[in-house]
């Protein structure tokens, strides 16, 4: 997968994507990524990428004529017909723009990202950006309802949640198949040595060794932890038909103690 951003400040990735698994995910291949300025894009003097907004108010707006350009050239196009419409036929990249107007992230737009052999994130700052240049988005993307300094820390969040998904890269085969989401529900609770760390011991049936009881168990604590803190999700998979008969009756179980 290629992984390019575009930003006013490209070297925010240099300890991220410079270290742990997004380091070997590029030893290994799996990833190629670059991290391009988008002052590269202006011709004055003090490389100027915003300005004061049309109407008046406060902060400053990212210019739209170093985007547009900058992203025409990343992707290999001289120019862009009226509206930005050529953008992309023909590169099979998603270009990506972190806003709080976007789709919410979550779990299954990573999966999704996750099949796509080019990802262009154009991160913005200051105050804003042009509206006009959200005419280049395939995607509009929100991590959540709050707002953040700039779209890098943004797409260091995005970039990370889908390279995990891709093959090869956790040291597991199937390491992302039992995370929080994956199946709807968060993750059951995991421990390692010592069985026994002041007095709080590692519940029994892990130790047994009988694989059918230890799944049992999973699936049970996955659902008891999903009930109390994220009862909406429950909710989703109980909507969506992914809750076995059995899973039921344990969440029924659950409701009826003490």
């Amino acid at each position: 997968m290629i992984i390019q951003t575009l930003s006013t400040f490209p070297h925010m990735y240099d300890s991220v994507m410079g270290e742990s698994m997004m380091k070997r995910a590029q030893e290994n291949g799996i990833i190629s990524f670059e991290a391009f300025d988008l002052r590269d894009w202006t011709y004055d003097r003090h490389r100027t990428t915003d300005d004061y907004p049309y109407g008046g108010g406060a902060g400053l707006v990212m210019k739209c004529e170093p985007v547009f350009e900058a992203v025409e050239d990343i992707l290999g196009f001289g120019g862009a017909s009226e509206g930005g419409q050529q953008r992309l036929d023909g590169n099979s990249a998603r270009v990506i723009f972190l806003t709080p107007s976007g789709r919410t992230f979550d779990d299954s737009y990573a999966c999704e990202l996750a099949q796509s052999s080019r990802l262009l994130f154009v991160c913005g700052h200051y105050e804003g950006m042009d509206e006009r240049v959200y005419t280049l988005a395939t995607d509009m993307v929100s991590l959540g309802d709050y707002v953040l300094t700039s779209g890098e820390l943004a797409s260091m969040v995005i970039i990370d949640a889908v390279v995990r998904k891709l093959p090869g890269v956790l040291g597991a085969e199937n390491g992302a198949d039992d995370e929080s989401f994956a199946h709807g529900l968060l993750e059951y609770p995991q421990y390692t040595r010592p069985a026994d760390f002041r007095g709080m011991e590692v519940p029994a049936v892990l130790l047994s060794g009988h694989h059918a009881n230890i799944e049992t168990w999973r699936r049970q604590m996955s659902l008891k932890r999903t009930a109390e803190l994220r009862p909406d999700l429950i909710q989703q998979a109980y909507d969506c038909g992914d809750l076995s008969s059995n899973d039921i009756l344990y969440l029924k179980s659950l409701s009826a103690e003490p």
